[in-house]
């Protein structure tokens, strides 16, 4: 693979120029692209923007224009990753507000005129519509801030704007293409624009991968906050579901859903964790995590995080691709010289569970879809599931490459208090919980489970669908149990990921285990925009 220096304003004949040169590849402007500022934004991270603001180095007003410039130069023309579906047209009125209160001493904290992009599955009360990635929701203004969004403001974070994501968070239909949306188009991972950036978060990781925001939210079901941060080569946190609040975020499964920070470090996604987490009464889950939150996760970051630690290795994923087991034996082997005791896991969770996951899925997005729907009163575009089929049928892009097989499926489900949905809550839980992931961490007195998040990025196939060949989410996913992925290394370009994952509310100690990887290994780098030779 070959890259090629561009401009800020490619011009045509340039651009021309690349295209015909097929064998080489085109690499984005870099951070130094801004028109009206000289802001370094190449992996920046939050520590980095509050000492320039304290320092008077830049303006929260100049980061924010510095930032829409770089989304303009890349992720709408350059490379043209289609990571974002909208940036917030109120941006730079937000941050002069923000500044003005920092010019008067008041800093709401660490998120205080932090840029972040949400996942456009989550409302926001403002000039930005909320959905989902789907024709159906381009117009669709929620008659409220979801509750994480206000936690970000109220911390005086700056919603730069919407991430592009798989369409209904990749749970329409089947054969699909991850990162695609029929608002948004297709994602391109920035590492390699051809591959994919996995999903269905795949527009909030490509931004942070790229540096067009320093923090982005995602949500996760099943793999969709660590799939695409191990395949943009950042950090993901998925956190206990009930952590962080749902009302006001699209959803899947009542059971499973959680939304998440992604961030390039395991600080950044600290800070954001605490900015989006609170007990909720709209959402009975975040009842749960009472006297089980902080502050302040970055109390938890320790260089030594992984001595002493007892660590399980989830071994289903391994024997699939030998590059990826070749790092994740490296990575292990780090891990034993810091101090870790590394213990291998014959089995983890029965695998009948995920036949049960997925029949609770299709009951909760039935029921969860079309409550979402009416919470956005008499005007909404879409008043159910069975009007959300019909739209796609009659629409000329929806059906384009792939189908609603799921959004049928879940139509014709009845209510929650069917005995097959009821039966099929309880096996999951025993069989992911007790019988699983506690049991197992539990005889083995374990701190936290790895294994590799998944495999290196496939390129995009519109016809075929994605091209997945291992993964190991889905025990902490259908547990609803914590879950942080960080860098683990290359494959050639594709960058690839370690989970840590564990037991209900752990999440301080995965951080601490997180970070001493992290630190000790330094894995991330930035992305060059190449393409395929």
């Amino acid at each position: 693979m070959k890259k090629c220096p561009t401009l800020l304003h490619t011009l045509p004949s340039l651009l021309a120029l690349c295209l015909l040169l097929s064998t080489m590849a085109c690499s984005a402007p870099s951070s130094e692209s801004s028109a009206t500022t000289d802001i370094e934004l190449e992996e920046i991270t939050i520590a980095d923007i509050q000492a320039a603001y304290e320092a008077g180095t830049y303006t929260i007003e100049e980061l924010t224009q510095a930032y829409l410039d770089r989304i303009e130069a890349i992720d709408q023309n350059g490379p043209a990753l289609h990571s974002i579906i909208i940036t917030n047209p109120d941006a730079l009125e937000i941050a002069r507000a923000l500044d003005e209160e920092l010019a008067a001493g008041n800093s709401r904290g660490p998120l205080h005129g932090i840029p972040v992009i949400l996942k456009d599955n989550i409302d926001t009360q403002d000039k930005m519509p909320t959905t989902a990635g789907s024709r159906a929701l381009a117009n669709s203004h929620p008659l409220q801030d979801s509750y994480l969004t206000k936690q970000l403001r109220e911390a005086g974070a700056l919603i730069l704007g919407k991430a592009n994501l798989s369409e209904w968070a990749n749970f329409r239909g089947q054969m699909s293409s991850s990162g695609w949306s029929g608002v948004g188009g297709q994602t391109k991972n920035p590492y390699v624009i051809t591959r994919n950036p996995c999903g269905s978060s795949a527009g909030s990781g490509a931004s942070v991968s790229a540096n067009l925001t320093v923090l982005a939210v995602g949500t996760e079901t099943n793999g969709s906050i660590v799939c695409p941060s191990h395949a943009n080569g950042i950090v993901g946190i998925k956190p206990t579901v009930g952590l962080i609040s749902r009302s006001g975020v699209i959803p899947i499964s009542f059971t499973q859903d959680t939304p998440g920070p992604m961030a390039r470090t395991v600080r950044d996604a600290a800070i954001g964790l605490a900015g989006m987490i609170g007990i909720d009464p709209a959402d009975s889950k975040t009842l749960d995590s009472e006297n089980k939150t902080y502050d302040d996760y970055t109390q938890f970051l320790k260089a030594d995080g992984l001595a002493g630690k007892r660590i399980g290795v989830y071994t289903q994923p391994l024997g699939n691709h030998y590059k990826v087991d070749s790092l994740f034996a490296q990575a292990v082997a780090f891990m034993e010289s810091q101090g870790a005791e590394i213990i291998e896991l014959e089995q983890l969770v029965d695998g009948t569970a995920g036949r049960h996951s997925f029949q609770i899925m299709l009951y909760e997005y039935k029921d969860g879809l079309n409550k979402y729907f009416a919470s956005l009163g008499p005007d909404a575009p879409i008043k159910s599931v069975e009007e959300l089929i019909a739209f796609n049928q009659a629409d000329s892009i929806e059906l384009k490459h792939y189908d609603q097989r799921y959004l049928e499926m879940a139509q014709e489900k009845g209510p929650l208090e069917e005995e097959a949905y009821q039966e099929a809550l309880s096996e999951m839980m025993r069989l992911s919980r007790e019988e699983g992931i506690d049991k197992v961490m539990e005889e083995n007195q374990l701190q936290a489970i790895i294994a590799p998040t998944g495999s290196p990025a496939w390129q995009t196939d519109w016809v075929n669908g994605d091209h997945f060949q291992l993964g190991s989410s889905s025990p902490a996913a259908r547990a609803g149990y914590p879950n942080i992925t960080v860098p683990m290394g290359f494959v050639d370009e594709l960058p690839v990921g370690i989970s840590f994952f564990g037991q209900a509310w752990t999440e301080p100690l995965l951080i601490e285990i997180a970070y001493g990887f992290e630190q000790g290994t330094k894995h991330r780098r930035a992305p060059r925009f190449l393409t395929e030779d």
